[in-house]
């Protein structure tokens, strides 16, 4: 019977050697290779020894190294089955374990049985959902997270924008030109342009269109 290697990164020792002995009292067919302290340990060791399995805990040097990490081995060796490993079932840390290229999630606290299950059941590919599907859902929600990232940084730049400035973005969202919004205000047109500058700066933006467009996107002035 070939042998499933596994790597188990965790932060804390005395977890990683936990796991190690449990592992080894319940299985037969599953060796620990290597333990890393962190996700750069962890990738390095997977260079190295090209495990089946890696149980990767999410939040180890920082919060995310371990998301980190299942991305960089899901890029480099996607035949490594990596297992995210959390303390707490945090939606948000779970769906970012899966777009990095996780094939599953393990509470720490699980029983040692259905640590060995998940991990017989990847290299079976076992899942509970069929990979396309997975994918189908992953990608949606990636779409989904994408676009409340950019609302979310989108009415921060808001919230520095003045009045004055926010009438005028109103104006150009509706179609107005700079010349009509000069008459509209009783100003120059230059100075229409001038303020007009201040909020591509704030935005970041080169082009007015663009912005525009990022508005529009995310229906920030539509009721």
């Amino acid at each position: 019977m070939e042998k499933i290697k596994l790597v188990i990164a965790d932060d804390m020792e005395e977890i990683r050697i936990h796991l190690a002995e449990e592992i080894a009292a319940h299985s037969d067919d599953i060796v620990v290779v290597g333990q890393a302290a962190t996700g750069h340990e962890a990738f390095i060791m997977v260079e190295r020894l090209l495990p089946s399995v890696v149980l990767m805990d999410i939040q180890m040097e920082t919060r995310t190294s371990g998301i980190t990490a299942i991305g960089k081995i899901h890029e480099r060796y996607p035949g490594v089955k990596c297992i995210a490993l959390t303390i707490h079932e945090d939606e948000e840390f779970i769906f970012q374990a899966y777009l990095a290229g996780a094939v599953d999630y393990i509470i720490k606290t699980s029983s040692i049985e259905k640590i060995v299950k998940s991990i017989h059941d990847v290299i079976d590919n076992k899942l509970l959902v069929r990979p396309e599907v997975a994918k189908k859902l992953i990608d949606g929600y990636q779409r989904v997270y994408e676009k409340q990232s950019r609302l979310k940084e989108t009415f921060q730049v808001m919230l520095l924008i003045n009045t004055t400035e926010y009438e005028i973005l109103k104006m150009v969202y509706e179609g107005f030109t700079y010349k009509d919004i000069a008459s509209k205000r009783f100003v120059e047109e230059t100075t229409i342009r001038s303020q007009v500058n201040h909020i591509l700066k704030k935005f970041g933006k080169k082009r007015m269109k663009d912005v525009v467009a990022q508005l529009r996107e995310l229906n920030i002035f539509d009721e």
